[in-house]
């Protein structure tokens, strides 16, 4: 699908994504998907910084290129661009944001057909304020697939329809996951020493599984007194306080019930 567009005109030095229409010795025709198809022009000169044979060699009709408006006549609405100009940084993550985009609006645009709400009425009322707000929709989305309905809790809109977009959120995003796992040594030699490593152990787990941001955690034997903890989440910072958190709990509760514990990570 293509992406609305937020302005009729790009701005200079802005990075676009163009689709070559027409290529000809003297330059290329591309047309700008994310200004709904505005022409715009590549000239000769600003197609390689290195010496090509022709223009054909570089540019090929069809293809999708990264490329920095030079110039913009706001009259004529008549776009220059260059391709040369463009580093492979800047190429590279244009089109990864780019990419994020086509999927945030893929999901809009099955919202729509869902829910039978235009889509153009979901840019306005739903995507632009997520945009506002996050910096860019498939940002919005990732932290929605986290924390859901809390991140559309400043959105004017029909519950039912933001649960329907959550649900297509869930459906179609994958949310990436962080681990951290160690092994935990607890040891007592008192005669309720296995009741009190247990208490220890609980201590920890319950302490993991109620911290926010937390979304897994194993604890299971490896061979008394070791044993192995594993526990997930959606960034390192989140866990590394979680963790240092349970561990804290876990040595109290060793020291008041005269357990020695010990909690080492292993490598990443």
């Amino acid at each position: 699908m293509s992406i609305p567009q937020r302005k009729e005109l790009p701005d200079v030095g802005e990075l676009v994504v163009g689709t070559v229409r027409e290529v000809y010795d003297y330059g290329a025709y591309l047309t700008l998907d994310e200004y709904g198809g505005l022409e715009a022009y590549l000239p000769w000169s600003e197609v390689a910084s290195r010496w090509v044979r022709s223009i054909h060699d570089v540019v090929k009709v069809g293809h999708k290129i990264v490329v920095k408006v030079i110039r913009v006549n706001k009259k004529t609405k008549e776009v220059d661009v260059s391709l040369k100009r463009v580093t492979e940084n800047e190429r590279k993550r244009k089109m990864i944001e780019w990419k994020r985009a086509q999927k945030a609006y893929k999901i809009l645009e099955l919202v729509s057909e869902k829910s039978g709400v235009d889509l153009q009425e979901l840019v306005r009322n739903v995507a632009e304020p997520l945009v506002e707000r996050y910096g860019e929709l498939m940002a919005a989305f990732e932290e929605a697939a986290i924390r859901g309905e809390e991140v559309f809790r400043e959105i004017n809109a029909d519950e039912k329809l933001l649960s329907t977009l959550l649900e297509e959120i869930r459906r179609h995003i994958e949310v990436k996951r962080v681990r951290i796992s160690g092994i935990i040594t607890a040891r007592s030699y008192a005669g309720d020493g296995v009741s009190r490593v247990r208490k220890i152990l609980e201590t920890v787990k319950q302490v993991l599984t109620k911290s926010q941001g937390v979304v897994g955690v194993k604890l299971y034997t490896v061979g008394a007194p070791r044993y192995k903890l594993e526990v997930e989440a959606h960034d390192y910072q989140t866990l590394e306080k979680a963790i240092e958190t349970a561990i804290k709990a876990g040595e109290e509760a060793a020291r008041e019930l005269g357990v020695t514990f010990n909690f080492e990570r292993e490598k990443r």
